[in-house]
Formats: structure tokens, C-alpha cells, sequence
């Protein structure tokens, strides 16, 4: 479809003339704000932390060849996510509603972009990675239980094929999604005890880098040379692409947004777990990445089995056992992680029902005020895609499109200033308007970089974003009908 008419047809099914009312997007389970600071930080620290540190420095690595270039991967992603998260604040504070990204983007551009945001949030972004997390804990579980794997087959036909690993990670998806049907400071404290427990695994994975490193297992050498002698424009753009794993890992920093209707004193909170949740994350990401260049040379990190850096600095440091170690680390890791993506994103679905833009039934808040019927609408997408097995083209295709919407949408705190400035900010951006205009820049160049050096992927992503049209504008004239008809 030409560009024009892709234009053309948004303008005819949602006219940006038409203004929004606020209150239409007050979507939140009521009077039952029960996350503190702390739970709300733990729930970004815990979604953000998954087994992607562990990993994909080694992809990183073989793109950008020099250590220098690998930490600065991680620097400039860390500069990027802590600005969108002192953008958010604001964002967050000023409606401190269920649905996050997806209420931000209604309010400032209309209700077809929210829906957009909420259509590829559900279809690839949060559910593949629910899958994705989910096999990734099962694979690590397979270490200590060798019947967990692959290759073991409980039922094949054709090409189609189920094993033990989809069924494990079926299983703890499914788990998972029952005991978040509980109230939503159940699932906070499960979830803070899991992100205590990642968090102290990934300081002991540095503290004991470093520490075996000085004891001998370390050469300072790693280190140089830490940058290519000449710095071409087809370097930087290599860089930027390798950034897709570091981006990717550091994701899922918004997910405390899509519960902000149950956060106690939004206000504040929000903000401040923003920053918190994103920055004790990506210090250590650094650290970690420093200390695997310290114990392992470039050229092991590069090579790693299964591009498993983590396991491999184990491995080095503390021998065969170092291998079990680092599984269960990972297990504990992605098992804290699965719950907070599942815990949090269903609010979405729910506030999009609510709009008339989803199942209705997702509409609908259990005995617990939970929105039970979204999470398990979520978690049946997510088994799927467990059982699909392209979970993992799918997030690459994604990576794209997740880059354009966090342009936009902080492009939309410039639209609301002008368009609401009535509207009340307890919270306003740090460095309003040079950070955030930073950070729509920065973000702007990597998705650009993204759609040169991986083309095929971001355009997949876009295609998947464009598929919400067609759906946007059926749903929109089955509302239409239901209006007249009533």
C-alpha cells in the first residue's frame, strides 16, 4: 500500500481533529492502589532482568569486535533507557491509570495509535516474550533434569512437533498466570522476592568476576585495544545495530505504567521507581559486562557455547560446578522475570476493553480486583507461540517497532504540554525540553540504524503494526453500529 494511502486511510477512520476527553481514560480497577516504592521498583528491576544479560554479549561482541565498543554498546543503551524513563515520569504521573504506553499515546495522537501500541503489544511484544522467557527457563531447568530438552518428543506429527521443554514452559506460563488471579500485592511479593534474589545473583556474578579475576583468572590486557584505530560511518552503523540485544535486554523498564492504577501515591511513585527500577539495572548490566571482558578475552566471549557468556565466566572461574551455578541463577532469574511481564501487562488489555478495543470479557475484574480474563486471554497467546517456535523471529522482528513507539510516545509529551496544559503534572520531565528531545533523537537514530542494517526484521514489525488498521477500523464501526443500534 502506498504511503498516501496508508495516510489516508488513518485520517478516514480516526479524524486527529476529534478531540479525546480525559475522563474516557480513567480505566483502572478502583480505590485499590496497594504497590509501595519498593514493590513498584521491583517490578521494573525484575521484568528488566531476564536471561538476556547473560547472553547476548556474545552476539554484541562479534558485531562490534572491540571491548570498548561492547561497554559502550551498554553505556549508550543505559543513557537512552534512564532518559525515557525520566521522560515517562511525567507521562506516568499525569495519569496515573491501568494501560501505561497505550493511554499515553490515546491521549496525544488518538485513540488508533493507542490501539496500534496495544495491538502489537498483545500480537508479538509482550506475549513473545512471555514465550520466549518461559522456554528460556525451561531450557536452564534442563540442566539439572535431562528429560527437560529439545529433542525429547511427547507428541510429533508432520512438521508440527511438541517437547518436554514447550510443555515446561507452558506449565510455569500457566502457573504463573493462575497465582497472579490473586490480589495484586500477592503477586508484588512474589515478585520482590524474586527480584531481590536476581539482583544479589547478578552483584555476586560481578563480585565474583572481579574477585577471581585479581585472583589470576583476570588480565587488565582484555581490555585493549578497546577501540578500532579509525571510527567509519559504517562502524557506528554496525554499532547501532548490535545495540538490538543490549536495547532488547534492557526492555520491559515501562511495565510498572501498565499497573499504575494500583500504585500507591502514582504520583510520586511512579517517577521515582522509574528511575530507580532502570538505573540499579543497567549499572549492573555495565559491571557484569566489565567483568566477563576482565575473566574472558574477546575472542571467548565471541565464541561462548551457545552464546552463554555468563555460564561460560562460571565455568572459568569455578570449574563444572560454575555450569549448575549459572543455571540456577538463570532459572531464578527468568522465573522472576516471567511473573512480572505476565503480572503487568494484562492491565493493558484491560483498559483497552474497557475502550470497546479488545475481548470484552477482558473488560472484567475478578473477586481480587484483577483483571483475570486479560491475563488468561494473554496467557493462551503465549502458550501458543511456546508451541509455535518463532517466538524468537518475532522479537526480532519487533525490536523495530518497539523503538518507534517509544519515539512517539515521548513525542507525545511535547503534543500534551501544548494540547492539555491544563493538565495536572505533579511530576514534570528532568530537563524538559532538551532530555527528552535527546532521548527522541538518540531513539530515533538506533530505530533508523535498525531499518538499514536489518531491514528485513523492521519491516516485518512494521507490517505488523500496519495489520492493526484493518482491525482498528472494524472494531471502530462495530462500535459504530452498536451506537445506533442502542
Amino acid at each position: 500500500m502506498p504511503a498516501g494511502c496508508i495516510v489516508e486511510t488513518v485520517q478516514r477512520i480516526h479524524p486527529i481533529e476529534k478531540p479525546l476527553t480525559f475522563p474516557t481514560l480513567m480505566a483502572s480497577p478502583p480505590n485499590h492502589r496497594k504497590l509501595s516504592l519498593f514493590d513498584s521498583t521491583a517490578i521494573i528491576t525484575g521484568s528488566m532482568i531476564g536471561s538476556g544479560i547473560f547472553i547476548v554479549s556474545a552476539e554484541i561482541s562479534r558485531q562490534v569486535h572491540y571491548p570498548g565498543m561492547l561497554l559502550l554498546a551498554w553505556a549508550v543503551t543505559a543513557v537512552i533507557t534512564i532518559l525515557g524513563a525520566l521522560s515517562y515520569g511525567e507521562l506516568a504521573a499525569a495519569m496515573p491509570k491501568a494501560g501505561g504506553q497505550y493511554i499515553y499515546l490515546k491521549e496525544a495522537f488518538g485513540p488508533l495509535y493507542g490501539f496500534l501500541y496495544g495491538w502489537t503489544l498483545f500480537s508479538v511484544i509482550q506475549t513473545g516474550t512471555i514465550a520466549a522467557v518461559g522456554v528460556a527457563f525451561a531450557k536452564f531447568t534442563g540442566v539439572f533434569f535431562p528429560e527437560i530438552g529439545p529433542e525429547r518428543l511427547v507428541f510429533a506429527m508432520g512438521n508440527f512437533a511438541i517437547n518436554t521443554q514447550q510443555l515446561l514452559a507452558v506449565g510455569v506460563i500457566v502457573l504463573l498466570t493462575l497465582y497472579n488471579f490473586r490480589e495484586v500485592k500477592s503477586g508484588a511479593f512474589l515478585q520482590n522476592i524474586f527480584t531481590v534474589s536476581k539482583v544479589a545473583a547478578l552483584i555476586l556474578l560481578v563480585v565474583l568476576g572481579f574477585y577471581f579475576g585479581m585472583k589470576g583468572l583476570g588480565d587488565w590486557s582484555n581490555f585493549s585495544p578497546a577501540f578500532p584505530d579509525v571510527m567509519t560511518l559504517a562502524t557506528i552503523g554496525v554499532f547501532g545495530a548490535a545495540m538490538t540485544g543490549s536495547l532488547f535486554s534492557a526492555d520491559a523498564w515501562n511495565n510498572i505504567t501498565y499497573t499504575a492504577g494500583e500504585v500507591d501515591r502514582p504520583q510520586r511513585n511512579l517517577p521515582l521507581s522509574l528511575f530507580l527500577g532502570t538505573s540499579i539495572v543497567l549499572v549492573l548490566y555495565f559491571l557484569a559486562n566489565m567483568a566477563y571482558i576482565y575473566v574472558l578475552p574477546m575472542e571467548k566471549i565471541q565464541t561462548a557455547d551457545n552464546d552463554r557468556v555468563g555460564t561460560l565466566l562460571f565455568e572459568t572461574i569455578l570449574g563444572e560446578n560454575g555450569k549448575y551455578f549459572m543455571a540456577a541463577m538463570i532459572m531464578v532469574s527468568t522465573f522472576g522475570c516471567l511473573n512480572g511481564i505476565i503480572f503487568t501487562a494484562g492491565r493493558v488489555y484491560y483498559a483497552m476493553a474497557r475502550d470497546g478495543y479488545f475481548f470484552p470479557s477482558a473488560a472484567k475484574l475478578n473477586k481480587n480486583h484483577v483483571p483475570a480474563n486479560s491475563l488468561a486471554i494473554q496467557c493462551l497467546w503465549a502458550c501458543l507461540l511456546c508451541f509455535s517456535g518463532t517466538y524468537g523471529d518475532l522479537l526480532n522482528y519487533i525490536m523495530f517497532a518497539v523503538m518507534l513507539f517509544y519515539v512517539l510516545t515521548i513525542a507525545g509529551l511535547f503534543v500534551l504540554r501544548k494540547k492539555r496544559p491544563e493538565m495536572e503534572r505533579p511530576y514534570k520531565a528532568f530537563g524538559y525540553p532538551v532530555l527528552p528531545a535527546i532521548y527522541i533523537l538518540l531513539a530515533a537514530l538506533v530505530a533508523l540504524d535498525m531499518l538499514i542494517y536489518q531491514t528485513s526484521a523492521s519491516l516485518y514489525g512494521l507490517v505488523i503494526i500496519l495489520l492493526g488498521i484493518p482491525v482498528y477500523a472494524f472494531l471502530q464501526n462495530k462500535q459504530q453500529k452498536n451506537g445506533r443500534l442502542s
